[in-house]
């Protein structure tokens, strides 16, 4: 049987609390989260082809993420602000879904890890496509929001089973 690991996030009388990363080293950290909004192929082809009437879609929702990631910490009551050193999202049109897959990868040199700053890009970005075609298709649905790796700090590195 696996050893419970301990949640961090509570006190001795399970309040919870911000973690002290005071003592950590700095080393160089980066995770990647996916996820995916699901959509009718008449609203895929309306966003593939830039036809939206809110505008461009994949670029709003690539700068949606960006943003939201940058401000993880004032959206998660217990993350620490961090000083990001790059943030990529990816927006991929898929016709076999169909709808768009989504990609976040964060990387910073600090001492507590980015899974939650590429979570949040990932779903901010989601949100964002929903919000925009939401008029044409509001059976959409997001889904499959997830860690995929995430490498450095002293728990090493993970890589989701796919």
């Amino acid at each position: 049987m696996a050893r419970q690991k301990k949640l961090t996030h509570l006190g001795a009388q399970g309040e919870a609390r911000m973690v002290d990363v005071s003592a950590k080293p700095m080393t160089e950290r980066e995770a990647v989260a996916a996820g995916c909004v699901v959509m009718q192929a008449a609203t895929l082809e309306i966003v593939r082809k830039g036809d939206a009437k809110k505008g461009d879609v994949l670029a709003t929702a690539r700068i949606a993420g960006i943003m939201a990631a940058k401000r993880t910490h004032e959206l998660i009551p217990l993350c620490h602000p961090l000083a990001i050193a790059k943030i990529e999202v990816d927006l991929t049109p898929n016709p076999k879904l169909p709808g768009i897959d989504v990609r976040a990868r964060v990387k910073v040199a600090g001492k507590t890890g980015v899974e939650m700053e590429a979570l949040t890009a990932v779903s901010v970005a989601c949100l964002t496509v929903y919000d925009m075609v939401k008029a044409i298709d509001r059976g959409m649905r997001i889904e499959g929001i997830r860690l995929i790796e995430k490498s450095g700090g002293r728990s090493g590195h993970y890589r989701a089973k796919e």
